[in-house]
């Protein structure tokens, strides 16, 4: 599907297994799923409201190996906002998100101005946790980011998350809401190509 230019990209990035896939299915159709089916590369669209108007959410679930460094590349190139998942019961998806951070920085050249989140997935599991909530926020104090931990499967702080995300960028006045928005979505239906049924 080709880019439109009011699209707002946002890419998220993380080891395999942390549950990328399952935040963002989870944020846009309220699924869950409890198998793992490796990612390459997937995108996602939705109508949310900015600046008044409505612009469509792109957001790339990216894959969670290191196969595909162009590939990364691109995605930071043409990203607008970044969300950083690991696994609260994984020290190593932590670690592994720094050079993906850091390669953010030199693409970007500074993320003060760029949303970044830091998001600590599967904090229902409490029992298998490596990672403690603090560790998490003091690392996204260090990146100087926003910190939000979640639970897929519990749909717990996953829409929260992607509306925090948003907050961020202020560049941009955006909401996840559209329902006040359903008249400026009709005069845009052409450039969105129908994208309002989504609502």
């Amino acid at each position: 599907m080709p880019e439109q230019s009011n699209d707002y990209r946002v890419v998220v990035f993380g080891a395999g297994g942390v549950g990328k896939s399952s935040l963002v299915l989870r944020f846009l159709k309220g699924t869950f799923r409890d198998t793992y089916i490796p990612t390459v590369e997937d995108t996602y669209r939705q109508v949310i409201s900015c600046d008044k108007s409505v612009c469509t959410l792109q957001i790339t679930d990216t894959t969670g190996s290191h196969q595909f460094p162009a590939m990364q590349r691109l995605s930071i190139s043409r990203g607008h906002a970044f969300v950083l998942v690991y696994s609260v019961t994984s020290r190593q998806s932590l670690e592994e998100l720094h050079p993906i951070y850091q390669q953010v920085v030199s693409i970007k050249g500074s993320v003060e101005s760029i949303p970044v989140m830091l998001v600590g997935n599967k904090s229902d599991e409490a029992c298998q946790r490596e990672v403690a909530t603090r560790d998490g926020e003091a690392q996204a104090a260090r990146w100087s980011c926003g910190f939000k931990e979640t639970s897929a499967k519990m749909n717990l702080n996953v829409t929260d998350m992607f509306q925090e995300l948003l907050a961020l960028d202020t560049r941009h006045r955006m909401s996840l809401s559209v329902d006040a928005k359903r008249s400026a979505c009709q005069r845009h239906a052409a450039t969105l190509r129908g994208r309002c049924s989504l609502m």
